[in-house]
């Protein structure tokens, strides 16, 4: 019995001892604890996953809130949240839970809206341990815009607008996406008045209309009203010099039946009116030029010349049409001209080679005011280059007839967003091109004062101007002629740009410029586009004309500035 006892007790001592099984024994106590260890890896990589995409689906509907006008009703605004997140909720709710978007307040006028959303998510491995299910909250915050913002549309309309590409023509193009940004601009108005917009349509000059031809800070006296020059040393006409006589008043020796005494070798004749809407133009296509001063009939004698020509730098009167005749009555005694071969009348009786005909006095006598077009030229230089309020002399903004004249007028700022669209719908492809006098008449309706009667700039206001044109400078007032690009005369143009940049960004306009370069590589570079951007951000070249709606919404989210706070 001793003996037995003793074999057991040796035997228990050496289980006790025993290794053998260890590992097996260890895994299967571990099992548990490392299967709900990696089912809380895998579950935690899911929950990680419905966060993310909550998170972008809060941001999307908070970003869509933030970007109306403000005039929502609490239920208005929980729906137009809902839509947008589910919508860009793109989880399998089945397998991932369906999330709940969290109740919030709407306060239009805020300039913050603040959301939420909790996902009880179904766990996979997690259920071993008995957790069925985990809570996954995000939020997202966005604030928008400033206060007040102005906007000025600086829209190239010359006639090369028209071209365009596979997509369409660069105006309709062009229209279609201004039209998109004033709706992102209203959108973006808390409070109606705090977000405006102008816009400005350029050629080489710009439309204000016709209904401003009684404003006080227009200049008719300047050019459009402006007799042909008289040589002062000479007293002779100076529009084409080659077809006057020699000393003496040539026109007091034309009169009725006369030949026109401006159809010189350069093909610039006489108008048949005082009004005439073709100009009497003889550079090209047809035209309803007169060979000979009327000897009969309302504007007998009525010498009513076309167009200047040989404008210079200083008289900036360069392919300007005039706007008005030199009017006769009856004649008035003889008058001698040095040179029978140079007058080209035919009442002239020559002996010993004098010319002597009869005297008919003139005087000239500028059209109504009422038969302007509305376009205004450049002011002088160097007031073209700022945005100083127009009273007197060079401050004045300069009425012309020009053979380039425009037909969208300027829209002051407002934000009467159905009248906006009807002017951007109403641009059309017509003329030259001067960004220049674009940039300076943008800067002007975001001026308080004349000549656009925009108010005291308000607090917290921000004030941009967007600058958008298809090719080169090619004429203002003084340079160019309107088919030429990169030449010396653009080069003039470009530099007067670029300094009423400098301008308007001192004091405090934020610019965004655009070109056109479409077909690619045949308007690139620009240098003043490119100069007056704020900065390289700021300045874009699109290829093609699809590009200029995102473009034009790209820069519409920055200018109301709805981001993602948090």
């Amino acid at each position: 019995m001793g003996h037995r006892l003793t074999m057991l007790a040796g035997r228990v001592r050496a289980f006790l001892r025993s290794k053998r099984g260890n590992v097996a024994m260890m895994f299967g106590l571990a099992i548990v604890p490392l299967m709900i260890a990696a089912g809380v890896g895998l579950d935690l990589t899911r929950a990680m996953l419905v966060r993310q995409q909550m998170g972008e689906a809060l941001d999307a509907a908070a970003l869509a809130l933030g970007s109306t006008s403000g005039g929502l009703t609490q239920a208005q605004a929980n729906s137009l949240a809902q839509s947008y997140f589910s919508a860009n909720y793109q989880v399998d709710q089945s397998s991932f839970g369906t999330p709940t978007l969290a109740a919030f307040t709407w306060t239009p006028g805020s300039g913050t809206v603040q959301l939420s959303a909790t996902d009880n998510m179904p766990t996979v491995l997690m259920k071993i341990a008995g957790i069925n299910n985990m809570s996954v909250n995000a939020s997202s915050t966005v604030v928008w815009g400033q206060s007040k913002l102005w906007v000025a549309l600086v829209l190239d309309n010359s006639g090369s607008m028209a071209n365009g590409d596979s997509g369409g023509s660069k105006m309709a193009a062009l229209q279609n996406a201004s039209n998109q940004l004033l709706t992102i601009l209203k959108n973006a108005s808390a409070t109606p008045g705090d977000v405006q917009a102008s816009i400005v349509p350029f050629v080489s000059d710009v439309n204000v209309g016709t209904s401003n031809a009684s404003a006080s800070w227009l200049d008719f006296s300047q050019d459009w009203s402006q007799p042909p020059l008289t040589n002062a040393s000479t007293n002779t006409h100076q529009q084409d010099t080659d077809t006057m006589p020699v000393g003496g008043d040539p026109l007091d020796s034309f009169g009725p039946g006369d030949k026109c005494p401006y159809d010189g070798s350069r093909g610039y004749k006489c108008a048949p009116t005082p009004v005439n809407d073709t100009h009497c133009y003889t550079g090209s296509g047809s035209d309803d030029c007169i060979a000979n001063i009327p000897s009969s009939g309302t504007y007998k004698g009525y010498i009513c010349p076309s167009m200047h020509i040989g404008g210079t730098t200083t008289d900036g009167m360069g392919y300007h049409f005039y706007n008005g005749c030199w009017e006769q009555t009856t004649s008035s005694g003889t008058v001698t001209v040095s040179s029978c071969t140079n007058h080209p009348g035919g009442n002239c009786s020559c002996s010993s080679g004098t010319c002597t005909t009869k005297k008919w006095p003139h005087t000239w006598v500028a059209n109504s005011t009422s038969t302007w077009d509305g376009c205004v030229w450049d002011r002088q230089q160097n007031y073209d280059e700022s945005n100083a309020t127009p009273s007197s002399g060079g401050t004045m903004f300069v009425p012309e007839n020009m053979l380039y004249c425009g037909t969208a007028t300027v829209t002051p700022l407002g934000y009467d967003w159905t009248n906006l669209t009807t002017q951007i719908n109403a641009m059309s492809p017509y003329g030259a091109t001067n960004q220049a006098i674009g940039i300076a008449h943008g800067w002007q309706t975001i001026t308080p004062g004349a000549p656009y009667g925009a108010p005291s700039v308000p607090t917290n206001t921000a004030r941009y101007i967007i600058l958008l044109s298809d090719g080169q400078n090619t004429m203002d007032r003084w340079y160019g002629n309107g088919s030429t690009e990169r030449s010396t005369p653009d080069a003039s143009i470009d530099a007067r740009e670029e300094a009423t940049c400098d301008a308007a960004k001192a004091d405090g306009v934020i610019i965004y410029t655009i070109l056109l370069d479409i077909p690619a590589g045949s308007e690139s570079p620009s240098a003043p586009l490119s100069y007056c951007a704020s900065d390289s951000s700021k300045y874009f070249v699109l290829t093609s004309t699809t590009a200029i709606v995102t473009t034009f919404n790209q820069i519409a989210q920055q200018i109301t500035d709805v981001r993602v706070s948090h």
